[in-house]
């Protein structure tokens, strides 16, 4: 994720970097100025329809239009931050939650060795989990105070690593280390784990609905290509960089949308999900 000072307005504007989607629509945009200056060339010096009122109404449609997709575009954009933003307050969670189940690890275990287990699983938890939403490899061969996590068998790591929690309290309160009222004291922290990872493999398995995001492609695409039909008798051909800027705008916030409706990727714009595990392992190694 990328880190920025949203003071600096001169750097906004005239600074472009490689995750702008100037950079991604400049091919896209020049197809686009190519054929708006070959609609103007021959509506107004090929075929000379200037005179044709017909034609010259054709931007009454792009005006009534116009509102349509606003809203369609605001929708979309508004969809895709409430899943990064739901992301984020998901890792959040998952932040104080491991602190809070470490402070309280901390205050009810007595032996080092105990406490070395989930300093070095709880951390391991939110790896786990990170490279799972993002399908990327995880191994881990444990050592001598860490069981391995099984290599066959089981595709879900962090199901695995929270198993190995529940699995470990549980131990410690058969070998009364933890009492019964402890071992409630310390579920919720214990089952928030769980909940956190399928809230976000929900936002990961359900994208935007194929038929809404192809509509809207859809639409962006005609509705820019019949822009120079009537607009080219009012603006001349001044009407090129006028529709390769409509496209540039439009586009963009399609681009945005869906880059940012996956928060748990690699891209520019996505979570810092490398940050946030480390900031855990470092809380958790403080506390325990």
């Amino acid at each position: 994720m990328l880190s920025y000072n949203p003071k600096e307005w001169i750097v906004f504007i005239f600074r472009f970097h490689k995750s702008d989607t100037f950079r991604k629509l400049l091919p896209a945009m020049l197809a686009v100025g190519g054929y708006a200056t070959l609609i103007a060339y021959l509506e107004l010096d090929y075929w000379q329809l200037g005179d044709n009122p017909h034609l010259k109404n054709i931007n009454l449609m792009h005006s009534m239009l116009g509102f349509v997709i606003s809203l369609l575009l605001v929708f979309r954009t508004n969809t895709a931050y409430d899943r990064w933003w739901e992301g984020r307050k998901l890792w959040g969670s998952l932040v104080n939650n491991s602190r809070n189940l470490s402070m309280k690890l901390s205050a009810v275990l007595a032996e080092e060795n105990d406490r070395l287990f989930f300093k070095k699983a709880v951390p391991l938890f939110a790896d786990a989990l990170m490279h799972h939403l993002r399908k990327t490899p995880f191994h881990f061969e444990g050592d001598a105070d860490w069981p391995p996590l099984k290599q066959q068998g089981i595709g879900h790591r962090p199901n695995e690593v929270a198993r190995l929690m529940y699995q470990k309290v549980l131990d410690l309160h058969s070998a009364r280390k933890l009492s019964s009222e402890q071992l409630l004291f310390l579920n919720a922290e214990l089952q928030s784990f769980a909940e956190v990872c399928g809230a976000c493999e929900r936002i990961r398995n359900t994208p935007i609905p194929y038929s809404y995001s192809a509509f809207i492609k859809k639409f962006i695409f005609f509705y820019v290509l019949t822009l120079p039909l009537g607009f080219v008798f009012s603006l001349g051909y001044a009407v090129v960089p006028v529709v390769v800027f409509i496209f540039y705008v439009l586009a963009s916030l399609e681009l945005i949308a869906e880059e940012i409706e996956d928060p748990f990727g690699t891209d520019e714009n996505d979570l810092p999900l490398e940050q946030i595990a480390e900031n855990i392992r470092c809380n958790v190694a403080d506390i325990l």
